[in-house]
């Protein structure tokens, strides 16, 4: 275990925004991961486990332990059984490069999410999804160190309590499990999923018309539309020093549905709750359309810190921003769409190294 000091975390970031980790190792093989619980918990050290920085707010103190940088790595085909595939990938890969494995061997599954940054560890933490799907459809086993028995275990995905953009692990068993491989079940010749409205456009505008995409086509028309929004990572593009949608898709009740669209002189778009198990009393409603609604224009401005040009729903550093900037700028937004429609935005992203963690 090569363990560093002082190790700047904000280039590990999407965001680009944070301070010093006091302490920092990156491990690739699971008895490191081992060895860096163990020196933790000796020295009575606090532990993070960084994957691959998408979906983190860094505070601007940096973080005063360890910070733990998973980069398992590895992809596996086990052989298809009937129609089904399964794909087993270390929780450091890049998770657009386990999209495209999944892709060149036209297993489908994963294909909607193609584009979002990050490594496998992150995807069943956050139960990652968009454009109709969601890992937790796919998902088999987990495997998984556990911090408190350490030891290591496996979890069929009937045990990680998957729902919208909730697992287990970033729960009830928070910061309990640190997940060092992931299998995906998908499925051999499938067909893709096309379920959102923006990407049946995207594919119509490039594909002709009564011929079914291929899983390939789907995964291009995707990142087409997150590169349009802000939400593909391009060098140079302002627009994607941000942690992505910043703001959860609330979901909320039919009653509360219905008084937000009485306060809007235009009808609110609606969604199935994403609860695995549907509920028709509860509504998924876009936080996006509830920020534009509160007042919130793309483009605007706080200080360093931002809305994107390309998307509401993404925060971004404008260049030299301050992870309090960013916070100043949530809590802005959260309160005018709470006036605006009694609805609560819940912050996406983890924050790490504030006083609350």
């Amino acid at each position: 275990m090569l363990l560093i000091e002082n190790q700047p975390l904000g280039p590990l970031t999407t965001f680009g925004i944070g301070g010093l980790a006091r302490w920092f190792v990156e491990a690739a093989t699971e008895p490191e991961i081992e060895e860096a619980v163990a020196w933790s918990g000796e020295r009575g050290i606090d532990l993070f486990v960084l994957g691959g920085g998408s979906n983190l707010l860094v505070s601007d103190a940096g973080f005063d332990g360890l910070v733990l940088k998973i980069a398992l790595p590895g992809i596996d085909l086990s052989p298809a059984e009937g129609q089904i595939q399964t794909l087993r990938a270390g929780a450091g890969v890049a998770w657009e490069d386990c999209v495209n494995r999944a892709i060149a061997t036209n297993c489908a599954g994963i294909e909607c999410l193609a584009g979002i940054p990050g490594t496998v560890g992150g995807t069943p933490v956050q139960n990652v999804g968009a454009y109709g799907q969601e890992v937790s459809t796919v998902i088999d086993r987990v495997r998984a160190f556990d911090r408190h028995e350490r030891a290591f275990v496996e979890f069929k995905a009937s045990d990680c309590r998957f729902s919208y953009r909730r697992s287990r692990f970033n729960n009830e068993d928070r910061n309990r499990f640190i997940v060092t491989r992931v299998d995906y079940r998908l499925t051999l010749d499938g067909a893709p999923t096309i379920l959102y409205a923006d990407l049946e456009r995207a594919i119509a505008s490039s594909h002709p018309q009564g011929v079914e995409p291929t899983l390939e086509e789907v995964a291009a028309a995707v990142r087409r539309v997150r590169k349009s929004k802000g939400m593909l990572l391009v060098d140079g593009d302002p627009d994607c020093r941000s942690a992505g949608s910043f703001f959860k898709n609330p979901v909320i009740s039919e009653e509360l549905f219905q008084e937000v669209a009485a306060r809007s002189a235009s009808a609110p778009p609606r969604f199935p709750s994403g609860s695995g198990v549907e509920d028709a009393s509860r509504v998924k409603i876009p936080a996006a359309w509830l920020i534009e609604h509160a007042g919130f224009a793309k483009g605007y401005a706080l200080g360093n810190a931002g809305i994107s040009s390309k998307h509401t729903l993404a925060l971004i550093n404008r260049g030299g921003a301050t992870a309090a900037e960013v916070l100043a700028l949530a809590d802005q937004i959260r309160a005018a769409v709470a006036a605006e429609f009694c609805v609560l935005l819940e912050m996406e992203p983890e924050k790490v190294g504030f006083a609350a963690n």
